[in-house]
């Protein structure tokens, strides 16, 4: 039982520091994000667009229901990107081709938006993500030395000593398997912004050349 306290404490100090300091601290100005992916709270559009400048008209894409629908059809991950590439060509084939630029433009400006601000959100998340971690990690330390202590009675109430050993075990089950979905939880913002990069491309490719 010593033994595993003492892995305890050894455990919850490397997960405290992995927390608290960033892997790559050139990269990260936030000291307290946890991923070892570079921190970008929101992308700007030239990170994604290499088609021609998008004219004021692009900010309207809302006003435009069959737009709005197909951004948020495009947007949503549980499709794959060849199958917004397909929705993206039925809708150019029903326009105009004088209104095909513009209206890919708006597309792209909505898919940006969406796309943007979801992963900001994601961002964010992962910040309080971690705050909790961090709280927890603080919260198993005073409990184990509060379990240290209790065990070192040679009086103690068996009772509670199993009580508080088995709440410090399951917390740290808990806590554990929050670090393990810390690691897939990183990678979603990349993930949102390779799907932006890659609809960008095709919109672009499909911009009519004048």
């Amino acid at each position: 039982m010593r033994r595993s306290t003492l892995l305890f404490h050894g455990f919850t100090a490397l997960l405290v520091a992995a927390l608290t300091t960033p892997v790559l601290a050139a990269a990260n100005t936030d000291p307290d994000w946890p991923c070892i992916q570079r921190k970008v709270p929101q992308l700007s559009i030239a990170q994604v667009w290499t088609g021609p400048a998008l004219p004021e008209s692009v900010t309207e894409w809302e006003k435009d229901p069959k737009i709005t629908e197909l951004v948020t059809e495009m947007a949503a991950r549980r499709n794959p990107v060849e199958e917004a590439e397909k929705m993206l060509a039925g809708y150019v084939a029903s326009l105009p081709e004088d209104q095909v630029n513009e209206k890919l433009m708006q597309v792209f400006q909505g898919l940006f938006d969406r796309l943007n601000s979801e992963r900001g959100q994601v961002i964010s998340g992962i910040s309080r993500y971690a705050a909790k971690q961090r709280d927890l990690a603080d919260d198993l330390r005073r409990e184990t030395q509060e379990l240290d202590a209790l065990r070192a009675k040679p009086d103690a109430d068996q009772a509670e000593l199993a009580k508080l050993n088995d709440r410090v075990t399951w917390e740290t089950r808990i806590f554990e398997e929050r670090v393990q979905s810390l690691t897939y939880i990183c990678e979603v913002p990349t993930i949102i912004e390779q799907r932006l990069y890659k609809l960008a491309n095709i919109i672009s490719q499909s911009i009519i050349k004048e």
